[in-house]
């Protein structure tokens, strides 16, 4: 089985890393959003509240030698008494009373004031101010009308006379610039320990998650016994107890399987063992009663070849079931000799007398030559040679051709083919295609004992179906053998078969 590489190093660490510098970006920007309007609003209100102040100091200081009815040179002497007294803070004065106006300075023509001040003037008695925008400059605006007090020195009365102020805020608009840069520069360092801390929290939860898939790989590699340190006691520890636990009681399971596979096999091997002696004798005997079979009455006959056949097919049965044990033992190894594969098919083929019924495509004699164990290549091509016999129909067809170091060879019928259901199991032990063949000649061993040949050799064997229909079995065999082959791996939990002869 192939496992894929663990995609979390880049997959889960930087999902976390990513959601921790979201939520630090998140949480920066509206930290420094709240607290730059917060800053914002406390300084340019504290300056606000410091000009209104000292501007009605001023004025209402004064107020009392303002003449009741103002003309254009008591305005002047206002505004430039106003300016005179906040020489130094660079404000601008602007004084009017009906239509008439006066401003500290010739060239100023205050186009700071908004319409909407000039009315909420003229509707108050209290000093209105408002920051403007002007030029790409910021400026404070104030308002405020000059008012007498009545009789009850409880309300005032407006006199007419409104006194305008306009302050720059440079001061103020750097500071607030200031606020901001110094925002910015926070925000990448906390950026930085956020993904700092997303790191260091994405390390910690990956090694259990990283631990566990190790483990989970160690045990798809056959390694039962793997465990996990399990520390602590959040989900992660609780995780790693539950795969311990999972382990443990795989572990026992696949233990108790192997262990009753190896009786099964063990059993098998055994009984196949114990019943060569007997069937020995048997087919001594039967030998002696087919020789004899024509000398007896009918029925007796008949009975006498159903007997000798039965022992034959039992004694079939009984060598591919120790075939089939050395492999699971391990103890099935090549005689590799050097041979000529053509050579070698035709005298498999002669031997049981299938000349006549097998159609050949072979090479000219001498080509290819293999260095392979020919009892076993025997057993290949008579097995699926016999199988396109039983099973299909004629013609059945045997080619065989060799390139790039490999022997291919072929045996194909035009029967009805191989269900499509069957075939990922036509190399297993004892399966039989048709469920009607559960009593026939064959054992159920052959393409398994074929397969276990092939993969002895290092080579591999495949089943199909013609497009014009009938089944095709290719065989591959390395002219020279691989390193690693020449033997068969034993089973797990699979005995020594015993090899001595009855």
């Amino acid at each position: 089985m192939r496992l894929r590489p663990p995609a979390l190093r880049g997959g889960l660490r930087l999902r976390l890393v990513a959601g921790f510098t979201v939520v630090a970006v998140v949480s920066c920007l509206s930290t420094g959003v709240l607290t730059f309007r917060e800053a914002r609003t406390g300084v340019l209100q504290q300056s606000q509240d410091a000009v209104v102040r000292q501007f009605r100091d001023s004025v209402d200081a004064r107020a009392p030698g303002y003449p009741e009815v103002p003309d254009r040179s008591d305005l002047n002497h206002i505004v430039a008494d106003l300016a005179y007294t906040h020489r130094s803070q660079q404000w601008r004065f602007l004084a009017t009373y009906g239509g008439l106006s006066a401003v500290y300075g010739p060239q100023d023509s205050f186009d700071v004031l908004t319409p909407a001040l000039r009315r909420s003037v003229r509707t108050r008695a209290a000093a209105v101010f408002q920051r403007v925008h002007h030029d790409g400059r910021a400026y404070l605006v104030v308002g405020l009308p000059v008012t007498y007090a009545t009789s009850a020195a409880v309300t005032s009365a407006p006199t007419g006379l409104v006194l305008y102020l306009v302050v720059p805020q440079e001061s103020e608009q750097l500071y607030v610039e200031a606020l901001i840069t110094a925002i910015e520069r926070a925000t990448l360092p906390a950026l930085g320990l956020a993904v700092l801390i997303a790191l260091l929290v994405a390390r910690g939860v990956l090694r259990p998650v990283r631990a566990l898939g190790r483990a989970t790989r160690r045990m798809a590699a056959g390694h039962l016994d793997t465990r996990l340190a399990v520390s602590g006691s959040d989900e992660l520890a609780e995780l790693s107890r539950t795969f311990n636990d999972t382990a443990a009681a795989l572990e026992e399971s696949v233990a108790e399987l192997r262990r009753m596979e190896a009786r099964a096999r063990r059993f098998a091997a055994d009984v196949s063992h114990e019943l060569r002696t007997p069937l020995a004798a048997m087919t001594a005997v039967t030998d002696v009663l087919d020789e004899q079979s024509s000398r007896l009455d009918q029925v007796t006959g008949e009975a006498v070849r159903l007997v000798s056949e039965e022992t034959a097919r039992l004694a079939r049965l009984v060598e591919d079931l120790m075939e089939i044990s050395r492999f699971d033992a391990g103890a099935a190894e090549l005689g590799a000799d050097e041979i000529d594969l053509a050579e070698s098919v035709r005298r498999t083929l002669a031997s049981r007398g299938w000349l006549d019924r097998v159609r050949t495509e072979l090479p000219d004699s001498g080509t290819p030559r293999a260095l392979v164990d020919p009892r076993r290549v025997d057993v290949v091509v008579a097995n699926l040679v016999g199988n396109a016999l039983r099973h299909g129909a004629p013609p059945v067809t045997l080619r065989l051709t060799a390139a790039g170091g490999w022997a291919v060879i072929t045996v194909t019928d035009r029967g009805p083919g191989i269900p499509e259901a069957d075939l990922p199991h036509i190399f297993e032990r004892f399966y039989k295609a048709s469920r009607a063949r559960t009593r026939s000649e064959s054992s159920g061993l052959g393409l398994a004992i074929t397969a276990e040949n092939v993969r002895l050799h290092g080579g591999r064997v495949r089943a199909g179906n013609a497009p014009g229909g009938g089944a095709v079995f290719t065989v591959e065999l390395p002219l020279r053998p691989r390193p690693g082959t020449g033997t068969a791996p034993a089973r797990e939990g699979a005995e020594h078969v015993r090899e001595e002869e009855a």
